[in-house]
C-alpha cells in the first residue's frame, strides 16, 4: 500500500530565524547609526566638499570653471607652500623630541615614588594644558616683547641687550617654547597613565635580581609604555603639521618675522579668507592632509615594529 507524500511546501523550513537575524542586524545599526551619521556629517561631507572645490577654479573673467588636477599641479610647484612645509618639518624634528623627552622625564619622576609632593607637581605640570592656546600665545607674546614685555623690562633694568625672541631668527624657537609649555603636561599624563598599569610583579622580579633604577627604566618601564610613546609621537607630529594658532597670533606682534604663509595651515587660511581663493585653499589643505597622513603612518610603522 502506498502512502501519500505531503507536498513540498508543507515540509518547508519555517521563516522564523531569517526574520530574527534581520531584526538583530537592524538593532546593531540602531546602535551605531548615530555615530555613522555624525561621522558622515562632520568628517566625510566636508572632506568630499573640499575635494570637489579643489577641482574648480574661480577667476574674475570666466567665473568658476572645472580645471581637474591643475590646482594640485600648482600646489606641488608652489614655493610658498613648500617653504611652510619645510618650516614645520624643522619645527617637528626639534620641538617634538624635546617636548616628549621632558614629558617622559616628569612622568618617570612622578611614578618613581621618590618625588616629594608628586600630586602637586602632576597638577602643576598639567595645568598649562588647561590654558587656551590663544591666551597662552598672547601671554608669551607680551613676555617676548622687547619694548613692552618681560624682555624689554629686563633690558631696561639691567642695561642689557637680550636677543629679540620675535626676530626672524628666533621666532620659530619662540613658538616651539610656547607649544612645549602648553603640551608637556598633556603628554606627561599619557605616559604617567601608561606607567600606572605596569604589573608590579615585574618590579618585584627586578628587585629580586638586584636591578637598579636605570635598569628598571630601560628594561621594564620604557618597553611597557612603548605604545603610549608611539601614540604621543603621532599626536605631536599631527599637531606640528597643523601649527596655526601661535604664528597667527604672534604675526600681529612680529609682522616682519611671520608672514601669512609661515605655516601650511596659516597659508591655507590666508588664501581662503584674505585672498578669496577658496578652490586653491582647499587644494593646499588636501595636499597637506595627505602629507600629514603619510608621515604619521610612517611614524606608526616605525614605532610599532618589533625590535625598533
Amino acid at each position: 500500500m502506498t502512502t501519500l507524500q505531503p507536498p513540498a511546501a508543507a515540509v518547508a523550513e519555517p521563516a522564523g530565524p531569517p526574520v530574527r537575524r534581520t531584526r538583530r542586524s537592524w538593532t546593531g545599526w540602531g546602535f551605531i547609526g548615530p555615530f555613522v551619521l555624525v561621522f558622515a556629517l562632520v568628517f566625510l561631507a566636508p572632506l568630499a566638499y573640499s575635494v570637489y572645490l579643489s577641482l574648480f577654479r574661480t577667476q574674475l573673467i570666466g567665473g568658476t570653471s572645472f580645471v581637474g588636477l591643475d590646482n594640485y599641479q600648482q600646489a606641488l610647484q608652489d614655493g610658498q607652500f613648500w617653504d611652510g612645509v619645510l618650516r614645520v618639518g624643522l619645527f617637528l624634528l626639534i620641538q617634538v623630541p624635546i617636548m616628549l623627552g621632558i614629558a617622559l622625564l616628569v612622568a618617570l619622576a612622578i611614578d618613581s615614588g621618590r618625588l616629594f609632593g608628586k600630586d602637586f607637581f602632576r597638577i602643576a605640570v598639567f595645568l598649562p594644558y588647561a590654558v587656551p592656546a590663544v591666551v597662552a600665545t598672547l601671554m608669551w607674546g607680551f613676555m617676548y616683547g622687547p619694548r613692552f614685555g618681560l624682555v624689554g623690562d629686563i633690558n631696561d633694568a639691567l642695561g642689557a641687550k637680550l636677543p629679540d625672541p620675535l626676530s626672524s631668527d628666533l621666532v620659530l624657537a619662540s613658538i616651539g617654547n610656547i607649544v612645549t609649555w602648553e603640551f608637556v603636561g598633556y603628554n606627561m599624563l599619557i605616559f604617567y597613565s601608561a606607567l600606572r598599569v605596569v604589573p608590579h610583579a615585574l618590579y618585584e622580579a627586578a628587585e629580586i635580581d638586584g636591578a637598579g633604577q636605570w635598569r628598571v627604566i630601560s628594561a621594564i618601564k620604557l618597553p611597557a609604555i612603548r605604545g603610549a610613546l608611539v601614540i604621543a609621537t603621532i599626536f605631536s607630529v599631527i599637531g606640528s603639521f597643523q601649527l596655526f594658532n601661535e604664528p597667527a597670533i604672534l604675526q600681529k606682534l612680529a609682522p616682519n618675522a611671520i608672514t601669512t604663509d609661515y605655516t601650511p595651515n596659516y597659508y591655507t587660511y590666508s588664501l581662503s579668507f584674505s585672498g578669496q581663493q577658496h578652490n586653491y585653499s582647499a587644494t593646499v589643505a588636501i595636499v597637506m592632509g595627505v602629507i600629514t597622513m603619510v608621515v604619521a603612518y610612517v611614524v606608526q610603522l616605525r614605532g610599532m615594529r618589533k625590535g625598533a
